[in-house]
């Protein structure tokens, strides 16, 4: 995950495919850096300075080639873009002079400019946290994190939330509206004030991981890059004394946990694996004992949260020796204290699953049924995939191809929609060999 040794090996010729890694990577950073220096209620001047300071990398490196630090060298642009912003816009009058000289006291060595693309736990953390104020709706916290700390586009996020692009767009308006009204600091609060925001860092890296996990649009099903970034900065936080919690170290493991089975949620081809159908030789052990290390440690007290629930869940899937022997009704029982807690409509369609694997296919379909506000995952591919399988499990082949059929027409994900095609195309075979199979009764 250094920032400063991105993969060379095919991204050096390929300029665009590089900037989008820095635009991944570095936008936390860069965004620390420059609003350290422009002030927390300038948001929105940072993540103009940072997109030119890309927009820059993009046209220059396609010309000249990848220069030896690009690190280093879309740093040094952004401050002097900063620098520059300064002197025309003059947007603070008593400010601008301590700032510039700020500025131009470390742009001279390119070295300096390295260090500062460094400062990785504590613009990241400040940041992180600046964007978890108390005064911002937990809601919008999420939501100016994964804009401005992890470069998410608005449609990313809108999907995140089953939320349209407009919706977001107007409340990370008004949250920056509010940060600048507010007048947040940038420095990181201690004490009380630190564990109050701890909750709002915690979701915008489980939703940071989730992004990763199973991306919500492309041509790959897996963004590592968000997930090792998702447990990197997690990884920080638990390490910082105001961190060290065992909500903290619940998410560490949930994240280490569905991470270790990367290497066969998907083919050689790059399509979808289900659980049932993965090799679990190839899951990674040691991740698995980091993610178990770490949920001894989130059982430390009394604490009984959503990550803790989710990763004994995981837990579950990753210390059975196959599918046939997972203990399903021991996650039933986390799911329903999980709905009990943080109901959801995904966490009901979840239990759901797990209903049908303890009880049969029909109870989850009841389960599914019985749903409060079903209504918000008609417009989620995963709603119809269950449906689905749960359909074809009861041979109701001829419901099981509409519903996969629906579902093929919702997921935006390469791999899903090739499953999903298998699925629909599997129902579709079934319903006319039946058609075609002569009535011996």
């Amino acid at each position: 995950m250094s920032p400063e040794k991105p993969d060379s090996s095919g991204t050096a010729a390929q300029p665009a495919k590089l900037v989008e890694h820095f635009f991944r990577h570095e936008t936390g950073r860069l965004h620390g850096a420059l609003i350290r220096l422009l002030g927390v209620q300038n948001f929105t001047l940072a993540e103009d300075i940072a997109q030119e300071a890309l927009l820059r990398a993009l046209r220059t490196w396609s010309m000249g080639g990848v220069p030896e630090n690009p690190a280093a060298w879309i740093t040094r642009v952004a401050m002097n873009l900063a620098k520059d912003t300064l002197r025309h816009q003059r947007m603070s009058a008593a400010k601008e002079p301590a700032v510039i000289k700020h500025i131009e006291q470390t742009l001279p060595s390119p070295a300096v400019a390295m260090e500062i693309a460094r400062t990785i736990r504590d613009d990241t953390l400040r940041l992180l946290f600046v964007c978890c104020h108390p005064s911002i709706a937990p809601d919008a916290q999420v939501v100016l994190a994964l804009k401005i700390l992890c470069g998410f586009s608005t449609g990313e996020i809108a999907r995140a939330f089953l939320s349209s692009e407009a919706a977001i767009e107007k409340q990370l308006t008004r949250t920056k509206q509010r940060i600048a009204e507010a007048n947040i600091g940038f420095d990181l609060p201690e004490g009380t004030e630190l564990s109050d925001r701890i909750n709002g860092v915690l979701a915008t890296l489980y939703l940071l991981f989730n992004e990763g996990y199973k991306a919500s649009a492309g041509d790959r099903l897996l963004r590592e890059d968000l997930c090792q970034e998702a447990v990197r900065l997690t990884s920080l936080l638990v390490a910082h004394p105001a961190g060290n919690l065992p909500r903290s170290h619940a998410l560490l493991a949930l994240m280490l946990l569905n991470a270790a089975r990367f290497p066969s949620r998907v083919d050689e081809h790059g399509d979808l694996l289900r659980l049932d159908d993965q090799d679990r030789s190839k899951w990674n052990q040691a991740l698995i004992e980091r993610g178990l290390l770490h949920l001894v440690q989130a059982a430390q007290g009394t604490e009984v949260g959503e990550y803790h629930l989710q990763a004994g869940i995981a837990a579950c899937h990753c210390t059975a020796a196959d599918s046939a022997s997972t203990d399903w009704p021991r996650i039933l029982r986390h799911y329903d204290e999980l709905n009990r807690i943080k109901p959801s409509p995904i966490v009901a369609l979840n239990r759901a699953v797990a209903v049908a694997n303890v009880h049969g296919a029909q109870a989850g379909l009841d389960a599914i049924h019985a749903i409060p506000d079903h209504e918000r995952l008609e417009k989620h591919h995963l709603f119809h995939a269950v449906v689905g399988e749960l359909q074809w499990r009861l041979n109701e082949h001829r419901a099981a191809a509409e519903s996969f059929r629906r579902a093929l027409q919702l997921a935006q994900v390469g791999p899903e929609q090739q499953h999903l095609t298998r699925m629909l195309e599997r129902s579709s075979d079934a319903v006319r060999q039946k058609k075609n199979t002569p009535d011996r009764s």
